[in-house]
């Protein structure tokens, strides 16, 4: 795409409302637009990065045999009454009546629904296991909006429940997922820790996927040697503590919780009646479990660990730059349009064609941040072709025009 066409308007100065990096950045680069305390809208920008993230958060949940349905956002009062949790969590649902007088919620959740969905269509043991996961837009009234898209109103997340014979049954599930987790998250370029965590109200455990971080609001404690990590919230750990699996030494860390996975039992199966028959023609509770990514919440974390705040330069982890390479042509645009038009079609490209300074050309490539970058000048094609740039490593060539592609 041309930076001609490409609809977006970076700012110089930095928001005066910007409590984290990456409000900062996201704002300021021309990804999102704030509309309120908590509420974001995606820009093209915004929405190209949160695409490839949602996508393979997909392939993920598509492989671990996760079937995709769409839910709905309105929820009437009686479904979330058969579990007493439409008063119990009215702090953060909105809820409001409708013209009728029927009680209406936006759901920040989707335990009932799914449960009600699944009651309808399984009776047997022979229809389990099974798990439904959605991708959809989650909304909580949440009393401490901040820190951009880490903690909003209104946000994207990828919500899966799964449903069981047994424990056991559950147990090598829940195994899975959390090994699929790590997986998707180092290919959007996040390095998570396994974190056991307080199971709440459903549980005696949960488990956390925390990026270390240190503009984290979580602190975890983790061991430098094996996979050891809990949550300060249950920890029995300090820090330099020896650790209680190895030989190893307890660190403390802050981090941001990107997804989390938890056991649901038979809370929401026993309250709703969702039952099958077992293999000796007995009826039982479904046996749940619940797995949660945050998508723009990911998408947040990842400008919080990227972005090189000496050098004010975002740079995308490769699988989900919005672009691949960014062409920046300085007074050359005959030179760069030919090389653009030769790769346009084999990778995300933009070229930067605008009448504007270099100094403004690179100021905005910085926050646009793909991680390669290719600069056609009076300089390199003196030098023999164009400057390729690698902003991961900094390391920088000359490289003829008609290789650029197949180097890249």
């Amino acid at each position: 795409m041309k930076a001609t066409k490409l609809f977006f308007k970076t700012r110089k100065e930095s928001p005066k409302d910007a409590d984290s990096i990456n409000a900062n950045v996201l704002v300021r680069g021309g990804y999102v637009q704030k509309h309120m305390a908590g509420v974001y809208g995606l820009l093209p920008l915004g929405l190209k990065v949160y695409r490839k993230i949602e996508n393979i958060v997909r392939e993920g949940m598509n492989s671990i045999d996760g079937q995709e349905i769409m839910m709905n956002v309105l929820q009437p009062r009686e479904l979330w009454d058969e579990t007493g949790r439409f008063s119990e969590i009215s702090e953060i649902m909105y809820q409001f009546k409708d013209k009728n007088g029927k009680d209406i919620g936006l759901a920040p959740t989707h335990e009932e629904q799914v449960t009600d969905i699944i009651r309808h269509h399984i009776k047997s043991y022979k229809d389990l296991p099974t798990s439904l996961y959605q991708i959809q837009v989650k909304f909580r009234n949440e009393p401490r909006a901040k820190s951009g898209l880490l903690r909003g109103r209104e946000f994207m997340m990828k919500d899966m429940y799964s449903f069981h014979v047994d424990e056991k049954d559950f147990e090598n599930y829940y195994k899975k997922v959390g090994e699929k987790y790590l997986d998707i998250f180092s290919k959007i370029g996040l390095k998570t820790k396994y974190v056991a965590a307080d199971g709440g109200i459903f549980s005696k455990y949960s488990h956390e996927f925390q990026v270390i971080c240190p503009t984290g609001e979580d602190t975890i404690y983790y061991c430098d040697k094996c996979d050891f990590a809990e949550n300060k919230e249950i920890a029995k750990v300090k820090n330099e503590d020896k650790c209680p699996k190895c030989d190893g030494k307890i660190i403390e860390a802050k981090s941001i919780e990107v997804g989390n996975i938890f056991p649901l039992k038979n809370k929401f199966s026993s309250a709703m009646g969702a039952k099958f028959v077992d293999n000796n023609g007995s009826e039982k509770d479904l046996i749940m479990g619940c797995y949660g990514i945050g998508l723009t919440r990911a998408l947040a974390a990842i400008v919080e660990v990227y972005f090189d705040q000496e050098n004010n330069m975002m740079i995308w982890p490769e699988s989900v730059a919005p672009f691949d390479v960014e062409i920046i042509s300085l007074e050359k645009n005959k030179e760069a349009e030919e090389l653009y038009e030769k790769i346009k079609d084999k990778i995300e490209i933009l070229y930067d064609d605008r009448d504007i300074s270099a100094g403004e050309k690179f100021a905005e490539a910085d926050l646009i941040g793909a991680p390669k970058r290719v600069i056609v000048s009076e300089k390199s094609l003196k030098s023999g072709g164009a400057e390729l740039i690698d902003l991961k490593s900094g390391e920088s060539q000359i490289v003829e025009i008609e290789e650029i592609a197949s180097v890249l």
